[in-house]
């Protein structure tokens, strides 16, 4: 049995990956912050391991990794799925607010990937898939910060998967589109209806649609890719 840590599980497309990965069999282990109640029914749901830690915190995220370490062995798979968002127009975008933004989804990140991957060296394999945005790719008008961070997730896949592959450890990047999780839900009605106008599949996406993507980059059937940035966006970014 692999297993699998999946931050920033508790809702949305790494929850949508809890129950994925879950039903082929995969010990999961689900990282949640403050959603505790939704980690608590998804371990009901699925059986996942459920671990608290705020990723941007160094010795929350070694408590995480000794906890598991010690009771379940190495980490085979890593979902570096928790992250935030903020709509703010760039002048009124303070230093906190950058900070918590970089904090969550590029510090999380890299303090997650230090903490397991040796791992994945010692055994000469693993799988680690980040996920970003489309927004990291193109840009977004009003999310600066978040556009920023998530391009700079598609450049920590790029480096490490030059770094990782001579150990035969897998990186790749998922970028969503406007997907249907709660991180979308505080968008206006008009502006989902533009940017499901903006797709060319004319339509939300579906959290689960992501989660298989993700699913396949974890399995053996992706052994040859690496270092790459996939897009589940609806035909958004081409």
């Amino acid at each position: 049995m692999k297993n699998v840590l999946i931050t920033g599980a508790s809702r949305g497309i790494g929850k949508a990956c809890v129950y994925e990965f879950s039903k082929q069999g995969y010990r999961v282990f689900l990282n949640y912050n403050k959603s505790k109640n939704e980690a608590e029914k998804i371990k009901e749901e699925t059986g996942a391991v459920i671990i608290n830690a705020d990723i941007s915190k160094k010795d929350e995220v070694k408590k995480m990794a000794d906890y598991i370490h010690e009771n379940y062995g190495k980490i085979d798979i890593i979902i570096n799925n928790a992250g935030i968002s903020q709509i703010k127009i760039f002048t009124d975008i303070t230093e906190e607010d950058w900070d918590n933004i970089f904090n969550v989804n590029i510090k999380g990140m890299y303090l997650v990937t230090k903490e397991f991957v040796n791992d994945m060296i010692s055994k000469k394999s693993g799988k680690i898939i980040n996920i970003s945005s489309m927004w990291g790719i193109t840009g977004g008008s009003c999310e600066v910060h978040y556009s920023a961070s998530k391009a700079a997730v598609i450049g920590f896949t790029k480096a490490l998967a030059k770094e990782l592959g001579p150990s035969n450890i897998c990186v790749n990047c998922v970028a969503p589109g406007v997907i249907d999780t709660e991180m979308n839900k505080n968008l206006n009605e008009y502006y989902l209806k533009e940017l499901c106008e903006e797709t060319p599949l004319g339509r939300l996406g579906k959290p689960d649609e992501v989660a298989k993507t993700i699913l396949f980059l974890a399995s053996n059937d992706s052994d040859f890719i690496t270092g790459q940035i996939l897009n589940v966006d609806g035909g958004m970014v081409i």
